[in-house]
């Protein structure tokens, strides 16, 4: 007969108990602490600890250091150094100098680290080992085996919280805030309610930094290393209290917690929840999540990273390309011939301006330039594959319509001359002028380079001659010039007849294109 046996499942716990007679810790000869009120701590999935209360301490502390850890029931913990006759031992005790009402027993307590002593005696106190038992159950159970299934951090996020409120947590609010890596966006903050269907999802700008609501957050207390925070709701007077907790206090919650996730990179993200049960959150639910916070961390972190990788990859090669090199196209030689328009727009003037303008003034010209180049040519439907010096690449894939790729390669070329004429005319910017190539043809788009630093470009003669299209340009007094490749987009066009070009074998029949800007050009 087979007999099933139920596995002893235990939730996290933590007692405190007094330890009888004299208690002393040393190292090696020098007595740390003496006392006769020490208490002991037991706690899931850790040793048993023991407390001195701080005036038992016999040698000195220093001043609290920067390192502060945080348990969602017991505390931010605070530390301080050793300070013996002949060496400083950093770090190496703790307090919790504003302790949760779980561990209220061990404020005003010191505990060591074990590195700090080498024996302690115990007296007549034996101490026992914490009966871990077995922490299971719906949440456990998901994040080991259903969570990797779901491909968003919002459907993630939504699961986690159902998750949780399976496993008998009685949240009512969820967050979680992730930085990132992108030019513009300082990270996403997944916000899960209760009573809402969707997981709202907040993109903050690097301003976030500096806008009072951040400011005094339970969210930068914890992004900035300070620990984590605990506050229960229910009381009249809360202490440490943010402005976030009135709102929290005002539909229903009656408990808080903010605790870290801590990334592989060394960045410190953010998990909050918020509960609705009068008696706020127990030390065994509380526990579990914070058991299990390494492992969410880890799930963000990938959400991240696969965001991080397509946004920098966007940043650096464009959108287009960045999702070939996503979809797998890294090795040298990986491409594709494809027929295109290519623009190489260069910066009149740029040394010029430089020593005119200085370094800086010079760089905000530059960074100016290129943005009104580049959100002309995404408005097109072409891609800016890459920022060479003070000049710019841009593609215009031609696909199944190579009409529609030339006259996006000719209206952005007009449109960047003509806007840039708008801000020289309107004083905004005085200094900035262009010069463009632009050809038709077939060109090789994917990786160069070496073994391991490659290059995502085009190669071809449409390439080439577009870059000393836009040189020629310079000479004559031209701010657009083109092949006649480009010419059949054009709707005025002015023939410059069979130009020889540098390093191109054959003279390339060449056109200039006429703008509203042409009236005044500046070298």
């Amino acid at each position: 007969m087979n007999v099933h046996v139920t596995p002893n499942i235990k939730g996290y716990g933590i007692s405190v108990e007094p330890l009888v007679g004299r208690i002393a810790i040393y190292r090696d000869e020098i007595l740390l602490a003496e006392s006769f009120d020490a208490k002991v701590m037991y706690e899931t999935r850790l040793p048993p600890m023991i407390y001195i209360p701080r005036q038992d301490v016999h040698v000195d502390l220093s001043d609290e250091t920067e390192l502060q850890t945080f348990c969602p029931f017991k505390g931010t913990a605070t530390y301080h150094d050793v300070v013996l006759a002949d060496q400083r031992l950093a770090n190496s005790v703790w307090a919790y100098e504003n302790a949760l009402p779980e561990s209220a027993a061990i404020q005003g307590h010191i505990g060591f680290m074990p590195t700090a002593y080498t024996r302690i005696e115990l007296g007549e106190n034996n101490l026992r080992n914490p009966e871990d038992g077995n922490i299971s159950g719906p949440l456990i159970d998901w994040l080991m085996r259903g969570a990797s299934d779901l491909s968003t951090p919002e459907a993630f996020t939504k699961a986690l919280a159902e998750k949780m409120l399976e496993h008998g947590i009685a949240i009512q609010r969820l967050s979680i805030l992730a930085w990132s890596l992108h030019p513009l966006i300082a990270g996403k903050h997944y916000i899960w309610e209760k009573d809402e269907a969707e997981i709202s999802t907040n993109v903050p700008t690097y301003e976030i930094h500096d806008h009072p609501a951040y400011i005094n957050s339970p969210l930068r207390h914890v992004s900035n290393g300070m620990g984590g925070v605990r506050q229960r709701l229910n009381d009249e007077n809360p202490q440490h209290s943010f402005p976030i907790m009135e709102d929290l206090r005002a539909k229903g919650a009656t408990d808080y917690v903010a605790m870290p996730l801590p990334f592989s990179d060394g960045r410190t993200n953010v998990l909050t929840l918020t509960c609705d049960h009068p008696d706020g959150f127990t030390t065994a639910n509380l526990g579990l999540v914070f058991e299990c916070s390494s492992v969410i961390a880890r799930f963000y972190e990938v959400f991240m990273q696969r965001e991080n990788a397509q946004v920098l990859l966007e940043t650096y090669v464009g959108k287009r390309t960045g999702a070939r090199v996503l979809g797998g196209e890294i090795r040298r030689g990986d491409g594709d011939e494809i027929d295109a328009a290519i623009m190489f727009c260069d910066l009149r003037n740029s040394t010029l301006l430089e020593e005119k303008l200085g370094r800086a003034a010079y760089i905000n010209l530059l960074n100016d330039f290129f943005e009104t180049v580049s959100g002309i040519v995404d408005e097109n439907g072409g891609e800016v594959l890459k920022f060479i010096g003070d000049a710019v690449l841009a593609v215009f894939p031609a696909g199944e319509d190579s009409t529609l790729a030339r006259e996006n390669a000719q209206r952005s070329a007009v449109g960047i001359v003509e806007r840039l004429g708008e801000l020289r005319k309107s004083g905004s910017d005085m200094h900035c002028d262009c010069s463009i190539g632009v050809a038709y043809g077939r060109v090789t788009y994917g990786n160069i380079g070496s073994r391991e630093r490659l290059d995502f470009t085009v190669i071809g003669q449409a390439a080439n001659v577009a870059a000393r299209l836009g040189e020629y340009s310079k000479i004559v007094n031209h701010r657009i010039v083109v092949t006649k490749d480009i010419v059949p987009a054009c709707t005025d066009a002015l023939p410059l007849g069979e130009v020889k070009l540098h390093n191109v074998s054959q003279p390339v029949c060449s056109y200039a294109l006429k703008t509203s800007a042409d009236a005044i050009l500046n070298g």
